[in-house]
């Protein structure tokens, strides 16, 4: 049933088309991942693909050698090719003056990218589950997110990060493990409470099953899909309205009419320097509400040479009624 579930996901989002020969799993030798690693073998014949598997060892953790060794007895078991990477996580926070978690991310994701481009991988698939999806979309929620918060957890990601269990829950994973005696590493960190997310995971969660509404998971995650819906149209109008006020779109630089933006829904001016930002440095991280309202407030006032740095990788300036996004030399 289960299997048949994910199978679904995958046809309804486009995850793996005809033209995907070679997937890469990210495997971490939890319950989610083993899962995935799993069902994805099984599926491999009537998808026509072949599998890879990357496993990161962060370092972190005192049996994170043992998860290492379980997920590559595993590989070999289904003669799944098996690559592993031992970052020292650490040093890049230090050197990227980020936090661990972040750096953990950024370590993560470049090594699956180089993993995948060297074998051909059109798609990197990812565990993430229904219930993690919650947990994100709460999460935002307290953070005082918008619209995009809201969404949760993308299905598809760049056309290549492909999460085929976003549809199942938790439960449903730990069930179909047991029933079909597939064991998996337990991660410990993830029944401490120490940490936000574990928090909402381990009391929150739980909470509101018992006290309010047993059937929490699914109702957010539909709420999920509804406002996903709804900010695509939104971004589809935006994109639109980029594309009639830009007057340079290059690598390093990005330049709009400020002069007619400033006529459009206060929303809409929001989402366009959203827009310009993401296409110029990738990712709209690190921009908070108030660089977006002080962008807004140079332009309204419409004086000359005027600039922000809403980071150090970001320079917004006016000069006669157009808006500068330029990347920044670091």
């Amino acid at each position: 049933m289960l299997k048949e579930k994910v199978l679904n996901t995958i046809n309804k989002y486009n995850m793996i088309t005809k033209e995907d020969k070679n997937i890469l799993i990210a495997v971490s030798g939890g319950f989610d991942s083993t899962c995935l690693l799993y069902l994805l073998n099984e599926l491999k014949t009537e998808l026509n693909i072949n599998l890879y598997v990357a496993h990161i060892n962060h370092g972190l953790r005192e049996n994170a050698i043992l998860d290492e060794e379980f997920v590559k007895k595993t590989c070999c078991k289904l003669d799944i090719p098996f690559f592993v990477d031992k970052p020292n996580i650490n040093e890049i926070a230090k050197i990227e003056k980020m936090s661990i978690e972040m750096a953990g991310r950024k370590a993560r994701y470049e090594f699956f990218d180089k993993i995948a481009k060297e074998n051909n991988c059109t798609k990197i698939a990812l565990a993430h589950n229904a219930n993690d999806n919650v947990e994100t979309i709460l999460l935002n929620l307290f953070r005082g997110s918008g619209l995009n918060g809201l969404k949760g957890i993308k299905k598809v990601r760049d056309n290549k990060y492909i999460r085929p269990l976003i549809e199942i829950t938790r439960k449903e994973i730990d069930e179909w493990l047991k029933e079909n005696n597939i064991t998996a590493r337990l991660d410990e960190s993830n029944n401490e409470s120490e940490y936000t997310r574990n928090k909402v995971r381990n009391e929150l969660l739980p909470y509101i099953q018992k006290n309010f509404n047993e059937n929490v998971i699914a109702n957010i995650n539909r709420m999920s899909d509804n406002i996903t819906e709804d900010d695509e149209y939104i971004n589809n109008v935006v994109e639109d309205l980029f594309n009639q006020n830009v007057i340079n779109c290059e690598n390093d630089s990005i330049v709009i009419n400020g002069k007619k933006i400033i006529n459009y829904e206060i929303n809409i001016q929001k989402r366009l320097i959203l827009k310009c930002i993401e296409k110029l440095n990738g990712t709209t991280m690190q921009i908070e509400q108030v660089h977006i309202n002080d962008i807004l407030k140079m332009i309204n006032k419409n004086v000359g040479n005027k600039f922000i740095c809403p980071n150090k990788y970001l320079k917004v300036y006016l000069n006669r009624g157009k808006v500068y996004f330029t990347k920044q030399n670091i």
